[in-house]
């Protein structure tokens, strides 16, 4: 209760804004106002196909993520431990990071199938974070630390469990939050380039054509909604784990 005053002043500032831009505005095509597109999502709502979408949606964003997290930590890693490894792969991630995302999407549209493409798209922007966050945590590892496992003897598993994860997992915890923004992101820029048939991008690309303005801007709240609730679900399960 003392933390909803301070959500909801804000969010009623920019409503009153919105408001106030749409009636300067004065043209709907142009900028609906909050009413209207409150309308257009509530409708939107009760359609079987716009649940389905999200969850088409969804499912190709946490696919990326299953492959992406994975594949960035086991190149921190090899990185980490091979220098070899390290100057084959650092340029290849350098240049990933530095990519602009429409162009791997546009690349990546020429060998994959159009479904995939989402979920391919969002593995790749992830990876690059988690590598990322994962050898900054390595570098900084105590090396008095595995002095003591070598002492005593430790297993490779045991040093694994005992020293590396827990060092490791305020970085992995970082590095999952911004890892998560940029596969909703480029996973729903991707469905906006290259639809699929059932997508939150693909009802985007439809309505944007369709000069729909009040159902492009629901399709946009409905983004940034789901985004803010995984991301605080997502930070929530990462401040429990930190804890345990």
């Amino acid at each position: 209760m003392k933390k909803l005053p301070k959500i909801i002043i804000p969010v009623a500032f920019w409503l009153a804004v919105w408001q106030l831009a749409s009636l300067a505005v004065g043209r709907e095509l142009l900028l609906p106002g909050p009413a209207r597109v409150g309308e257009g999502l509530l409708a939107l709502a009760r359609t079987a196909d716009f649940w389905l979408s999200v969850g088409s949606t969804l499912g190709r964003v946490f696919l990326g993520l299953l492959w992406g997290v994975p594949a960035g930590a086991a190149l921190a890693f090899l990185t980490h431990f091979f220098p070899w490894a390290d100057r084959l792969a650092s340029p290849a991630i350098r240049v990933v990071r530095a990519t602009p995302v429409v162009s791997f999407i546009l690349l990546v549209y020429l060998w994959v199938a159009r479904a995939a493409i989402p979920w391919v798209i969002a593995g790749l922007m992830v990876l690059p974070v988690v590598w990322g966050a994962l050898s900054a945590g390595l570098e900084n590892l105590d090396g008095k630390l595995l002095e003591l496992a070598r002492a005593y003897r430790f297993s490779r598993a045991k040093t694994l469990r005992l020293i590396y994860l827990p060092a490791l997992r305020p970085h992995l915890s970082a590095g999952l939050l911004t890892a998560f923004g940029l596969a909703w992101k480029s996973g729903v820029a991707a469905e906006v380039i290259c639809p699929p048939t059932r997508a939150i991008g693909s009802r985007i690309q439809q309505a944007k054509l369709g000069l729909e303005t009040a159902e492009l801007f629901a399709w946009t709240l409905t983004i940034v909604a789901l985004s803010l609730i995984l991301e605080g679900l997502l930070r929530r399960v990462l401040e429990r784990g930190n804890r345990g």
